[in-house]
């Protein structure tokens, strides 16, 4: 799909890279030691080379740290109580696809090769043994990392020529690729409509049809409006915003509830851009669409599978689990009572959630959380 309308996907999940955990200054590494003086030095070494060290004494500690944050790296030992290291490496390969490109280095006080062959079998990606060479461990963990780093840049220049190659497709081209979009779209679950500059229907999906009339609280015909007048009147305001926005090149996301005659739960509605500069902004294409608008019907929401949110937004499994829960309608106290947590902890998600999804109201996260996976589904 070209950047036109690749915009729709880049605009929910960042670019097909923008999920792409890249190395920082400091690279984050979990430190999963039983012995505490033996993981006190370990961490000790870590920071004075200028890593950032999170520590647990155990595999359980381990797991539910990794429920929180997401570390560039995990050291750890073998044998523990309560959960050993297998058990935890065997967890994370497992149930958190998440954290597929993390390397696990485990550390083992056997040096037998059974020992070694059974780990790397199980996934780890390397092997210290006990007593620690620290020098070797350093250079283990920098080794590793430049990898993943080398990885990850491969796959960004890739797509960036992939993306470079569409953005040159000729008119035409580009003018066909639109028509096998829009076919795909009619496939959809959520509704989607795509509006021109002036805010004309340029197209809009079976799911987007089949949601609106008088009683939904959305009409859809050569523009789209509400049957009420402030809604409408509220409605126009988003759509004329969003379109300025996109013919300025600007990234604009904003999201709306519809009430319904029909006494059903509010439409849900976001808006995006399309029109993010280059060929894109030559004079044929000023009457194609400009913004995509999604709509998402509260009381038939489609399904979303928290390891694609989590994958979509960089969530953890328990910010995840709790953008679904809103999603379906719970309140925050809800959340907190169906969890068993606190609402201070509940707040303390919800504060993360809005910061990786790049909203500030539990309205817009909800609009996002449902269009996310759409944009997966066509990118």
């Amino acid at each position: 799909m070209n950047d036109r309308y690749s915009k729709m996907s880049e605009m929910m999940a960042g670019t097909a890279t923008g999920k792409a955990h890249h190395i920082e200054a400091r690279p984050l590494v979990l430190c999963v030691e039983d012995e505490d003086d033996l993981r006190g030095d370990l961490v000790e070494e870590l920071e004075e080379a200028g890593y950032s060290a999170l520590e647990a004494g155990d595999g359980e500690k381990a797991m539910a740290l990794l429920a929180t944050v997401r570390p560039d790296l995990i050291l750890c030992d073998v044998n523990m109580p309560l959960r050993n290291g297998y058990d935890v490496l065997h967890a994370i390969r497992n149930t958190r696809p998440d954290l597929a490109d993390v390397p696990f280095v485990l550390l083992t006080a056997l040096a037998e090769a059974n020992e070694i062959a059974d780990g790397k079998r199980a996934g780890a990606d390397d092997y210290l043994v006990k007593p620690v060479d620290f020098e070797l461990m350093l250079a283990t963990i920098d080794a590793r990392l430049r990898q993943v780093s080398r990885m990850r840049t491969k796959t960004v220049g890739e797509l960036d020529k992939i993306r470079h190659a569409m953005t040159n497709l000729k008119t035409q081209q580009i003018r066909n690729t639109f028509d096998s979009t829009v076919r795909i779209l009619d496939f959809l679950a959520l509704g989607i409509v795509l509006l021109d500059r002036h805010e004309g229907v340029v197209f809009a999906n079976r799911a987007a049809r089949a949601l609106t009339g008088p009683d939904d609280g959305l009409v859809i015909s050569r523009t789209m409006k509400a049957p009420l007048a402030r809604p409408s009147r509220e409605l126009k305001r988003v759509l004329s915003a969003t379109i300025e926005a996109s013919m300025a090149g600007n990234d604009q996301v904003s999201c709306l509830a519809l009430p319904r005659p029909s006494g059903c739960r509010d439409l849900l509605l976001l808006a995006c851009p399309l029109i993010d500069g280059g060929p894109l902004l030559d004079p044929d294409f000023r009457e194609g669409p400009a913004i995509a608008v999604f709509i998402s019907d509260p009381e038939h929401r489609p399904h979303v599978r928290e390891e694609i949110l989590s994958g979509l937004f960089d969530l953890t499994p328990t910010e995840a689990q709790i953008a679904l829960a809103l999603a379906t309608g719970q309140r925050p106290d809800e959340v907190a009572a169906s969890f068993g947590v606190s609402p201070t902890t509940t707040a303390f998600h919800m504060r993360n959630l809005f910061r990786k999804t790049h909203t500030s109201r539990q309205a817009d996260l909800i609009a996002l959380v449902l269009a996310g996976p759409m944009a997966l589904t066509f990118d």
